[in-house]
């Protein structure tokens, strides 16, 4: 976990191990622009705003859970 102006960044599996997500989902998610994330390092690692990408996650989860695919979820947060 790095921190960043006062935010604690999370590496894709770093919040997988948070969230119960798999890494493969988190990365989906942030290809498809539903979950946010910073370029990070030379590497331009990917890196989550800790509370932010953990509330996005649950939101994600909630819509799913209501019926929601995720062409609507996109529309909703993009």
């Amino acid at each position: 976990m790095s921190k960043k102006q006062g935010k604690k960044l999370l590496r894709a599996g770093e919040l997988a191990k948070a969230t119960g997500a798999r890494i493969s989902t988190i990365k989906w998610y942030s290809e498809i622009g539903i979950l946010p994330f910073e370029q990070a390092g030379t590497r331009l690692t990917r890196r989550y705003d800790k509370e932010k990408a953990i509330r996005r996650l649950k939101e994600i989860r909630q819509l799913q859970e209501r019926g929601l695919n995720v062409e609507e979820i996109k529309e909703r947060f993009v």
